[in-house]
């Protein structure tokens, strides 16, 4: 009987011992469970926001829950500025931004936003993968402390109008009135032209074309539908002036805690959101075309090439401290 209790006894500890040692390792794994913030300012119903949440998901799966990403849309971290020196405070992880705000770190890289640098979305996505792309990312990627894992295609800029100020050739932009964001890179485009450009946060812009604070903005067709900015504006022309895109930029402090599977994974998961993010766009802005006519806008064709070459007259990469090596290298590639 003594046998017996004994043995009872030992089991019931081995028992206790299974479930304490189960607990422990529960609590290990969700101790070593990391948060992290994803921010940008575009609206939840657009592709970056959609393929942001889908990378997380996707990172949280391929890293068997370790990271846990939430994704914070529509400027609710703050304006492209504010997440921008969020990664530099430690306030966010990752984020989608322009190359523009990049540029404030880090110059030369905010020559792809030089007027009519790149042919066509191909021609952007070419650049994504080039030598050169590379060289002006890592120069970011020094200078900064954070790290570029991706480049989105994110459309090809437009400029809208008010009713009583259509664009269908370069004379019209004198005068103007046009919002752009508040990064230098945006500049050479209307001020080579004679327009009035004025630095308005994304968020502001909605209100300030409906109120009359500026006659025009310019943006891809997608964000121009996404923030309803046809509502306000009667003429679409087809400048195309930019061939826009966003970087994937993850911080320092992050990425210098990563291994160099999981640097691989993030970098693997992000390159795979961008190329899912740009075929959606390209896709929408083929019918976007048509869309905006049915809706009653005045979608206007112009001639590029009189606005590239009115352009080129008044400036030239130089002027906004871009090296013209690196607009060569980029015009070059087939």
């Amino acid at each position: 009987m003594t046998a017996f209790r004994n043995k009872r006894s030992t089991l019931k500890t081995i028992a206790v011992c299974a479930l304490l040692t189960g607990a422990t390792g529960l609590f290990s794994v969700a101790s070593a469970q990391t948060k992290l913030k994803w921010a940008h300012v575009y609206e939840t119903s657009e592709p970056f926001h959609k393929y942001s949440v889908w990378a997380a998901d996707e990172i949280k799966k391929r890293s068997n829950g370790k990271y846990d990403i939430q994704v914070f849309p529509a400027s609710t971290l703050g304006k492209e500025a504010d997440i921008n020196q969020g990664l530099t405070l430690g306030t966010v992880d990752i984020i989608l931004t322009g190359a523009s705000f990049a540029g404030n770190t880090y110059k030369p890289l905010a020559v792809s936003y030089f007027p009519f640098i790149f042919r066509d979305p191909e021609h952007l996505l070419r650049y994504a993968k080039s030598d050169v792309f590379r060289e002006l990312a890592k120069g970011y990627d020094d200078r900064s402390g954070n790290h570029i894992t991706a480049l989105n295609y994110y459309g090809a800029r437009h400029v809208t109008s008010a009713a009583s100020r259509p664009v269908s050739k370069p004379e019209d932009m004198k005068g103007l009135k046009i919002r752009v964001p508040d990064a230098p890179a945006y500049l050479a485009f209307p001020k080579s032209l004679g327009a009035n450009a004025t630095p308005i946060a994304f968020a502001e812009v909605y209100l300030a074309l409906q109120n009359g604070t500026v006659d025009a903005q310019e943006n891809p067709l997608p964000t121009i539908e996404a923030k309803k900015f046809f509502e306000v504006q009667k003429n679409i022309s087809l400048t195309g002036h930019i061939i826009d895109s966003l970087l994937t930029v993850t911080s320092g402090q992050l990425w210098g805690k990563l291994s160099a599977d999981e640097k691989k994974m993030f970098s693997d998961v992000m390159l795979e959101a961008a190329e899912k993010t740009g075929r959606e766009i390209i896709a929408s802005e083929t019918r976007l075309v048509d869309e905006f006519k049915k809706k009653g806008n005045n979608v206007i064709t112009v001639d590029k090439n009189a606005f590239r070459e009115a352009v080129l007259k008044n400036t030239k990469p130089t002027d906004h401290g871009y090296r013209q090596q690196d607009y060569d290298r980029i015009t070059a590639l087939k």
